[in-house]
């Protein structure tokens, strides 16, 4: 939290646009889950059944039944590695306009890998404790569903039903295209680089939303007070968030917008070396810290509501990219 960004971080080293760079520099990088889902809709004869109480008509009525109890712990635990994943996945990468894909550093592609096969044995690990479970669940399920439960409806084990894999697509055209359609490949090209400066756009309006948002909350919490008269309570992570949001933007940042690089390095000057405890127990700290904060969102406020449009230029067929 430390590190300041005087020098921001150049993606290449040269004085390439910052798509071109993102380009240069970044690997796509893709996520898939194999998850069991644990609700199931009802047959026309069971809708019926669960209409009749209420004189309604089965195909007028909407209604699922809930395979499994999610609230147990062992449940828990396997949705809890499935949210860490997902969290580390998009904490590394930068979004790109293509459904499911992320840009990551090709730098951290080997770490990335590292944390997701650690990831997929600790899954592994919480659904065999699952499937230990799996009997007890089932007898609980039709406990609850009555003439509802159909032991059809559950696989024998759930060993394999709870999986992750990634995968490192190519959004490059393909070389051969080159020789067998060069005016294709260089269409491709285009649209490859158009993808790129969207993704510019994008990984901006994600950076200045994330922010926004924890300037705000952070402000909020320890420039108010309560209705009591009293500083207004927060907890550790409004101020652990934002020295976590400041180490992703040293790391991830394309140093597309010059006015967002300056206000990040002013709010973590305002906040260097200040811990939670210390704003607590240091009233004159807690408001300057607050106030300097609060001239940081104003100007975020206005960045984000007067920042033009961003017009992708799609280069021509022959543009070097």
């Amino acid at each position: 939290m430390d590190a300041l960004l005087d020098e921001p971080r150049s993606a290449t080293g040269n004085d390439h646009s910052p798509a071109e760079n993102l380009r240069a520099s970044m690997a796509a990088v893709r996520v898939s889950f194999t998850w069991l889902g644990t609700r199931k809709s009802l047959t026309p004869e069971q809708r019926a059944q669960a209409a009749r109480p209420f004189d309604a008509e089965g195909q007028y009525l909407s209604a699922g039944k809930k395979l499994l109890d999610t609230r147990h712990s062992a449940f828990k635990a396997v949705t809890a590695i499935k949210s860490k994943i997902a969290s580390t996945w998009k904490s590394m990468s930068l979004p790109f306009p293509e459904p499911g894909v992320r840009l990551i550093r090709r730098d951290q592609v080997e770490e990335f890998t590292t944390w997701m096969t650690d990831y997929r044995a600790e899954l592994a690990e919480a659904v065999a404790n699952l499937d230990r479970h799996f009997g007890d669940l089932k007898q609980a399920a039709a406990e609850r569903l009555g003439r509802l439960f159909n032991p059809s409806d559950y696989p024998e084990t759930l060993i394999g039903l709870f999986e992750v894999s990634w995968d490192f697509p190519s959004v490059e055209p393909p070389d051969y295209l080159r020789e067998l359609n060069p005016a294709l490949y260089e269409a491709e090209r285009a649209r490859v680089a158009a993808r790129f400066d969207e993704a510019v756009q994008m990984a901006e309006s994600a950076f200045l939303e994330e922010f926004g948002r924890l300037v705000s909350h952070l402000t909020e919490r320890i420039g108010g007070v309560g209705a009591d008269g009293k500083p207004k309570v927060f907890r550790d992570s409004a101020v652990g968030n934002l020295g976590d949001f400041f180490e992703r933007f040293r790391s991830l940042n394309i140093s597309s917008n010059d006015q967002l690089d300056e206000l990040v390095a002013q709010a973590q000057k305002a906040v260097r070396g200040v811990g939670a405890q210390e704003l607590r127990d240091n009233g004159d700290l807690r408001q300057k810290v607050a106030s300097e904060l609060s001239m940081v969102q104003s100007a975020l406020d206005g960045l984000m509501v007067d920042k033009p449009r961003r017009r992708i230029i799609r280069p021509t067929a022959s543009k070097e990219v």
